[in-house]
């Protein structure tokens, strides 16, 4: 193999680059193989079935076995696109209305910790502001783990919330809407090219979850990046505001990290851009637009691109958002 030939790792961004590739290969082997054992057990099965070996239940759980391997092997198809594959930054910013927003913005945040965790994928969080009240106000998280951005691009946009609010004392039945943004989370992989020149940096304290310590030193930093914008052809700003670590040093890491991020997003919003021919009756999918809708006295959560919803609001806002994610990946996914 050529991963065992000796030199093999002396260029590591290589062999790094390699093993990915290996990795991309074995997923679709592994694939194959559990659609191939569960299309057999299926067969099997039935024939058992006809000769009355098994009940009519397993059959049913053997059919919803292969439908699952099948569709699995579907979704992974529909991610095939270079950054599919990468990690993801997700930023939940909470939109106009005070407390409601802030608290519906906090929601969202552990929606997605909750589906990170069925996922099995790392999750840190760089970033957060806490609510005047109650929520929050920002947050910034990063999911570590394959597929991560291939998935959560789907939750890009406006999320909607309608419930009958418990900070207002008339309870009266109220609307708020939080901002999600998801961009790829680049590694050593990706060559992404920064002029020091544009580059400033500020320090604070840091404020929130981290220990005593934490508000003692200047161990936030906030990052200014002026650059040319590919997608408006216009002078841009990018402004980043990392409190992850204790150290100043590794804050600055990652806070470069999350630019050479947004920088790779808007490279592929260029892409997108030059290919957008096909895209231009789907003005509803467009990003920073009303994506979903959760009503909570109803009992509903509904989907505005593809369609789909779910009257099971409480799974929904516990992290059980896959039906989402497939539904908006094999209408939209290409």
């Amino acid at each position: 193999m050529r991963t065992h030939a000796p030199g093999f790792w002396d260029d590591a961004k290589a062999a790094e680059a390699q093993m990915k590739k290996i990795k991309d290969l074995k997923r679709w082997v592994d694939g194959y193989e559990g659609v191939r054992i569960a299309l057999e057990e299926l067969e099997l099965s039935f024939d058992f079935y006809r000769e009355e070996a098994v009940t009519e239940e397993e059959v049913d759980a053997a059919y919803a076995h292969a439908l699952n391997e099948v569709e699995t092997l579907e979704m992974q198809n529909m991610l095939s696109k270079e950054e599919d594959k990468l990690g993801a930054v997700i930023k939940i910013v909470a939109g106009a209305g005070g407390t409601e927003a802030q608290d519906w913005a906090e929601m969202l945040f552990r929606m997605y910790q909750r589906w990170a965790e069925r996922q099995g994928y790392k999750v840190e969080i760089t970033n957060i502001q806490d609510g005047d009240e109650a929520g929050i106000k920002t947050v910034t998280m990063q999911f570590e783990g394959d597929m991560a951005y291939g998935y959560l691009k789907s939750e890009n946009g406006v999320h909607r919330l309608v419930r009958v609010s418990p900070f207002n004392a008339q309870g009266k039945r109220m609307t708020s809407f939080t901002s999600v943004y998801v961009v790829p989370l680049v590694d050593d992989t990706i060559e992404i090219e920064i002029n020091q020149g544009m580059l400033s940096w500020d320090t604070f304290r840091s404020s929130g979850a981290g220990g005593q310590n934490v508000n003692k030193v200047e161990t936030g930093v906030r990052l200014h990046y002026k650059f040319m914008n590919p997608v408006t052809n216009q002078m841009d700003e990018i402004v980043i505001e990392n409190t992850e670590s204790r150290s100043q040093f590794g804050n600055k890491d990652n806070a470069i990290r999350l630019l050479k991020s947004q920088l790779y997003e808007l490279e592929l919003e260029k892409r997108r851009a030059a290919t957008a021919v096909v895209e231009a009756g789907k003005k509803k999918i467009e990003w920073g637009s009303q994506i979903r809708s959760y009503v909570f006295d109803d009992r509903r959560v509904k989907d505005h691109r593809t369609n789909y919803q779910t009257s099971n609001v409480n799974a929904v806002m516990d992290g059980d958002i896959d039906a989402f994610i497939k539904a908006y990946l094999m209408e939209f996914a290409d």
